[in-house]
């Protein structure tokens, strides 16, 4: 009895329709909103919990597909989120074109923002929960491993992972970098999706 009693307080409660409205108002500015803003080609896909800030500086390229609970956010006002064709982004991917300044003695909220333009090449695989901060270039054909950290430019058909990401190979294995044990079962396990459409 106490069991039922607990779910009437619960959906009864005016609290738990005040948090649905917050949840609303998150939705409508943070996906909704921005969609007529947002640049994209051909038959882009995207989850619904997508978020997008500052829309109109995000390019999507087209068959591009955007996975769950994704934030793609452009600068407030110059850093700009391009991606080319066919790019896949697994769940949790963030890419975040402005950045926090980090000067002593001032309090990071206060810092002046950095903005930088994140651009990623024509068929690049970004796997779950990856991030790529303001100001990084990924070359064509890259692949990147999930929960890695991109801070710097890849190569085009580049295999890269790890916090902060690092090239471990190549798409086809051709021409792969020495790396850390287990590298070579990276290349193994990535190249069948090579020749994938």
């Amino acid at each position: 009895m106490s069991a039922i009693m607990s779910a009437v307080r619960s959906i009864t409660s005016v609290r738990t329709y005040l948090h649905g409205l917050r949840i609303a108002h998150f939705y409508s500015y943070s996906h909704a909103r921005q969609l007529g803003r947002l640049g994209r080609g051909e038959g882009v896909t995207f989850a619904p919990n997508v978020s997008f800030r500052n829309a109109e500086r995000i390019w999507l390229g087209d068959g591009t597909h955007i996975g769950e609970r994704s934030l793609i956010w452009a600068g407030d006002s110059t850093g700009q989120v391009r991606l080319g064709t066919k790019c896949l982004l697994a769940p949790g991917v963030m890419l975040t074109a402005s950045n926090y300044s980090t000067a002593p003695g001032v309090p990071i909220m206060d810092q002046a923002k950095v903005e930088r333009d994140i651009l990623l090449g024509d068929d690049v695989w970004l796997g779950a929960n990856v991030v790529v901060t303001a100001g990084v270039t990924i070359g064509s054909g890259c692949i990147v491993g999930a929960g890695a950290v991109v801070t710097r430019d890849l190569p085009p058909g580049s295999i890269a992972a790890g916090v902060p990401a690092r090239v471990i190979g190549h798409r086809g294995g051709e021409g792969a970098e020495p790396a850390a044990s287990g590298a070579d079962d990276a290349v193994a396990v990535v190249t069948p999706m090579a020749g994938r459409s």
